[in-house]
């Protein structure tokens, strides 16, 4: 086990998940509320020998696959009627975030929409937040290191909410927790993770020490992707594919872009359940070829094709063959997305968190042809 310090502190290697009890005694936390869900239950992961403690815990396990603001809500209560100092998070994305949203209302006054980020409330969270410690089962969001929790609130508005206070106190990233992740989930979570690396990269905002980590993470989850689909129990690749993750999250800071401003609003869409990273892996190629379009851009991923090794073909065309190589479909509408949300997800786009650091200017008719692209 390998214990690094880049916004928080993390514990990352096989077995990892053995040093729970330790850290939750470093913060202070006797009580803690564990989120998770009902897959992460169903697959056993809870009843390692190192969460044993947690036994005599509260669990919440409805999260949604968007967290949305009632759930939120819901884990609110059992958090105080636990009398609850603390929260463990233990699975994807969605679990981690939920947590966030738990942890930063259990000390904070008012409605969840008070402390989004586009409505000014990245200055209205504090350091009051609940100690939270991120337990990653998947290799994608990076969120056991994100200053960022995506949220549906009830109305329907997926919003972004951003603050230094919301990175978890401790992560614990132990590949081991992924062996049993299936093809499909290793595919699109791991795509997830490449597309963070890719989109910081491209970002405009200066930032040395993010796009170095973005092109490492880069680096490794190209590689060993392909492979941990193949073959979930290799160890090496899960390994590789975890820190990839995490440093996808750790480059979070110099912002996103198109790819997820589109994501964050298709995920907000109550006529289709969709997967956050199967979105990212399907619009990738397409923002790719337009941002490519600004010279700045084309040069770093020319950069990125080299480390690829790709020496006759594009990075959006070799995406695009991974994205088939790994069964990822191409088309939205294939989804089940219908073609009439198309104006409101791209109203959403243009008021999206990530929209501003795309590193070419779009318009919403620039959004509407891109989504027409892979419809």
């Amino acid at each position: 086990m390998h214990t690094i310090t880049y916004l928080t502190n993390i514990n990352f290697g096989l077995g990892a998940s053995d040093s729970l009890a330790e850290m939750l005694r470093e913060l202070g936390v006797s009580r803690p509320l564990v989120i998770s869900d009902h897959g992460i239950k169903a697959a056993g992961l809870l009843e390692r020998p190192g969460f044993a403690f947690l036994k005599s815990a509260p669990v919440f396990l409805d999260v949604p696959t968007n967290p949305t603001e009632s759930a939120v809500a819901a884990g609110l209560e059992l958090y105080r009627q636990g009398g609850c100092d603390g929260v463990v998070a233990i699975g994807g994305g969605s679990p981690i975030d939920l947590a966030k949203g738990v942890a930063l209302l259990a000390t904070h006054d008012g409605e969840l929409e008070r402390y989004a980020a586009i409505l000014g409330g990245v200055a209205r969270i504090t350091s009051a937040v609940a100690p939270l410690v991120a337990i990653p089962t998947t290799a994608g969001t990076g969120s056991e290191v994100g200053r960022a929790a995506l949220i549906t609130l009830d109305d329907g508005r997926k919003l972004g909410f951003i603050s230094p206070f919301l990175i978890p106190r401790r992560a614990v990233c132990d590949p081991a927790l992924t062996m049993g992740l299936p093809p499909g989930l290793t595919a699109s979570t791991g795509l997830d993770a490449l597309s963070h690396c890719i989109e910081t990269y491209l970002s405009p905002r200066f930032n040395p020490p993010a796009e170095a980590i973005a092109t490492d993470g880069f680096k490794r989850i190209w590689k060993a992707l392909p492979v941990a689909y193949a073959d979930g129990a290799n160890a090496e690749a899960r390994i590789e594919l975890m820190m990839g993750a995490l440093e996808g999250g750790m480059t979070f800071q110099k912002g996103l872009g198109a790819v997820h401003a589109l994501s964050h609003a298709l995920g907000g869409l109550k006529e289709a359940k969709l997967h956050h990273g199967t979105l990212n892996a399907i619009l990738m190629p397409t923002v790719l070829r337009w941002n490519v379009e600004v010279e700045a851009v084309a040069k770093k991923v020319s950069q990125l094709e080299s480390l690829a090794g790709l020496e006759e073909t594009t990075l959006a065309d070799a995406l695009d063959e991974l994205n088939i190589r790994l069964g990822i479909t191409p088309k939205l509408s294939e989804l089940g997305v219908p073609r009439r949300v198309i104006d409101w997800v791209c109203e959403r786009a243009i008021a999206d968190h990530s929209h501003p650091t795309n590193p070419r200017p779009l318009s919403k008719e620039d959004y509407a042809a891109i989504l027409e692209a892979v419809f």
